[in-house]
């Protein structure tokens, strides 16, 4: 009888407890971590993809349809990162309340943008025409739109206004005090040289310093051939790199190959946070970004 009323009161607890505010759908984790970091327990934040996917390749699936279909903000990266799929999804959703501000936040058009094109050109590969997309890997950049998603919140629940600025104040103060630590941590890679396998490092080469002087991809978006692999062993510009950068889903091999043939190591960076156990919240991807870069570097016999 006792454990029967024990049951009951633990059910009684669970119905009386309050539902969150929001519902939050996002494309990429490291929303989903900057959602939760600012919203604490007033949202449900759902996350799209997982850290080992290409953003640039997603299916449009009926379980995502649904997770926009309740959702009250759509919080994603935007600049065509995810073109080819999060239209569909907002059209088959029929989701007024998603359709623009507040209930949709696309973080590259709260930034400045790095590399965007003269001019528009297919021939060149898969190029985005506002600009570079990878804004998460400037944690200056994701600080600005965590002010902006604070706004959003706000909006959306005026109730818990205060709620939202309380934890964006904080983690504001925390956060310039982390930036500042990584880029002490990150001195010795001011000016180094790199060869990224795609652009996305652009935004950390910019926060860090480094030198971009070389793609393992002939354009974005087509794989690495031999003859372009070829061709940066005897590029001046390419020969100066220190670090061939990579992630999991670019696969090594290409990143392994011309490490064994020029005087550059080969380094496996997380794309995004729970990419791996060191990479597991917001900060400690960042950490891990820095932390990688350092010691390779380090660990690098250097002509």
């Amino acid at each position: 009888m006792k454990t029967l009323k024990n049951w009951l009161v633990i059910g009684a607890l669970l119905c009386s407890a309050p539902a969150a505010a929001l519902d939050i759908f996002t494309c990429e984790p490291e929303w989903q971590a900057l959602a939760q970091e600012i919203a604490g327990d007033k949202a449900d934040v759902y996350v799209a993809t997982s850290a080992h996917q290409d953003p640039h390749h997603v299916q449009a699936r009926p379980g995502l349809i649904s997770a926009v279909r309740r959702a009250d903000l759509v919080f994603c990266t935007g600049a065509g990162l995810e073109a080819g799929w999060l239209p569909l999804l907002l059209s088959k959703a029929s989701n007024a309340k998603v359709q623009r501000a507040p209930g949709l936040l696309l973080a590259a058009e709260q930034v400045t943008l790095l590399d965007a094109p003269a001019q528009l050109d297919r021939a060149e590969g898969d190029i985005h025409a506002a600009g570079n997309p990878h804004i998460h890997f400037d944690p200056r950049r994701m600080l600005q739109v965590a002010a902006v998603l604070t706004q959003h919140l706000q909006q959306l629940d005026s109730d818990n206004a205060a709620h939202y600025q309380s934890r964006f104040d904080t983690f504001q103060t925390q956060w310039n005090e982390q930036v500042r630590t990584w880029e002490a941590q990150a001195a010795s890679l001011r000016g180094v040289a790199v060869i990224e396998h795609h652009r996305s490092w652009r935004y950390l080469l910019d926060w860090l310093g480094m030198q971009p002087v070389g793609e393992l991809e002939p354009k974005p978006g087509l794989p690495p051939s031999p003859g372009h692999l070829q061709n940066l062993l005897v590029d001046p510009d390419a020969r100066r790199a220190r670090l061939i950068l990579y992630t999991s889903f670019n696969g090594d091999k290409a990143a392994r190959w011309l490490a064994s043939h020029s005087p550059a190591c080969a380094v496996a960076l997380p794309y995004t946070v729970g990419a791996d156990d060191d990479s597991a919240s917001l900060g400690g991807f960042y950490t891990t970004l820095v932390t990688r870069l350092v010691e390779t570097l380090e660990q690098c016999p250097h002509e």
